[in-house]
């Protein structure tokens, strides 16, 4: 009620849209672009992300090329259909998929003209802050629960003369296919929407086979980027998967070599 009222004031007062939009919770930038008003702003370590193989925040880099390639298909795909919601996902644990959502975020902060968002919704296991050496205060539960506004759980996350923004996890939680159903979630992600409407989203999701916290979800996203990977992933584990993709687009499958620890996945129960 209070925003209401500013906005009402400040319509009275003859004042430009350009300064009510950004009492209303953004303020713009160059090329069109908007950002929330108090995002807290973080130095990434580069020798952290390194040694967490989140290689994508420096032009040229050997490895991170993979990921600008990556990039440039998803963003052609989703730039067809004007797409701005890009779900991570995998068949099972250990395959990857948030080291891919982390360097996909990254690849795409570095273009000048784009901005990119990664939301951590992998609520059994939230690992995108420890990816990326954030603290793990707040985040998404926060929001969920109500007790921030998205704009003050979002990070500005800086790394050499680039950033990005990360709404991260916190603790993890037992409860996470009830959040994802819930018309709490609807809220967050059309607040998302609606203070991140120049970005590219990208929604770290949990592992598709390990319960409905995907399934529940998908319908509100825009895209899926897949990621498999080798000796994680079985031609059934894909299979399985396709059942449930029928309805949303898949922008790319990605196939990984390198696992990750998957015995720890539910290690938190």
């Amino acid at each position: 009620m209070d925003s209401i009222k500013q906005a009402v004031e400040l319509a009275r007062s003859g004042e430009s849209p350009a300064q009510q939009e950004f009492i209303g919770g953004s303020k713009p930038l160059a090329g069109g672009h908007k950002e929330p008003v108090s995002v807290r702003e973080v130095r990434l370590d580069a020798d952290h992300l390194e040694a967490n193989r989140i290689v994508a925040f420096a032009t040229g880099s050997e490895s991170g090329r993979y990921y600008d390639m990556l990039r440039t298909q998803v963003l052609q795909e989703m730039d067809k259909k004007n797409w701005q919601f890009l779900a991570v996902t995998s068949p099972t644990a250990g395959c990857g998929k948030t080291v891919t959502a982390c360097n996909l975020a990254m690849s795409i902060a570095r273009l000048p003209e784009r901005s990119a968002l990664i939301v951590d919704l992998d609520l059994r296991k939230p690992m995108v802050a420890n990816y990326l050496g954030l603290p793990r205060s707040g985040g998404v539960l926060s929001v969920l629960d109500g007790q921030v506004p998205i704009s003050s759980a979002v990070i500005k996350a800086g790394v050499g003369p680039n950033h990005l923004f990360v709404l991260p996890g916190s603790a993890p939680t037992s409860g996470s296919s009830e959040w994802m159903a819930s018309q709490t979630m609807t809220a967050l992600l059309q607040a998302t929407k609606r203070e991140f409407r120049s970005h590219t989203v990208i929604f770290d999701l949990p592992p598709m086979l390990l319960g409905d916290d995907v399934i529940s979800i998908l319908p509100r996203m825009d895209a899926v980027l897949l990621v498999t990977g080798v000796g994680n992933s079985s031609v059934a584990d894909i299979k399985e998967c396709q059942k449930h993709l029928d309805r949303v687009p898949v922008v790319r499958v990605v196939v990984n070599k390198v696992s990750e620890a998957v015995d720890t996945y539910y290690g938190y129960y």
